[in-house]
């Protein structure tokens, strides 16, 4: 049974049998599951707050698992307060959220997790999926 809000519902399966890029936030899990293409993957754990998902045919990011996200955003919030600017409505662009954990890393540029972020931000930008947040109100 859908428990979704219809338009929410649609948003995220799209047109019967056509996957769509999609984003659920688990509020019971303080979690993002974000799916830029459907193709079947293997997770990866990269840092404390991400679990990236990698196709299992072609390697590249197709997805991700943000853990923590309501004490992630909170902290974000405290650091960089103009941060509140990205989020419009309680919803945040997830190439947002992944810039952000980005910029605030001590990564060297030509390390695997930047080239993993850059891969995110990307794939999240070029879906321009969006995600609810309950760390705002």
């Amino acid at each position: 049974m859908n428990t979704l809000p219809d338009a929410e519902f649609a948003a995220m399966v799209g047109p019967i049998g056509v996957f769509a890029p999609h984003a659920t936030y688990d509020r019971d899990g303080d979690c993002i599951e974000f799916f830029a293409k459907p193709d079947p993957f293997r997770a990866k754990r990269m840092d404390d707050l991400v679990t990236v998902y990698y196709s299992q045919d072609t390697n590249e990011v197709v997805g991700a698992l943000i853990k923590g996200v309501d004490r992630y955003c909170k902290k974000i919030l405290s650091k960089l307060p103009g941060f509140r600017i990205e989020i419009e409505g309680g919803r945040v662009k997830l190439a947002c959220l992944f810039r952000a954990k980005a910029w605030a890393s001590t990564f060297d540029p030509d390390d695997m997790p930047t080239i993993t972020y850059k891969a995110l931000i990307e794939a999240a930008e070029e879906s321009g999926v969006e995600a609810e947040l309950c760390c705002v109100g």
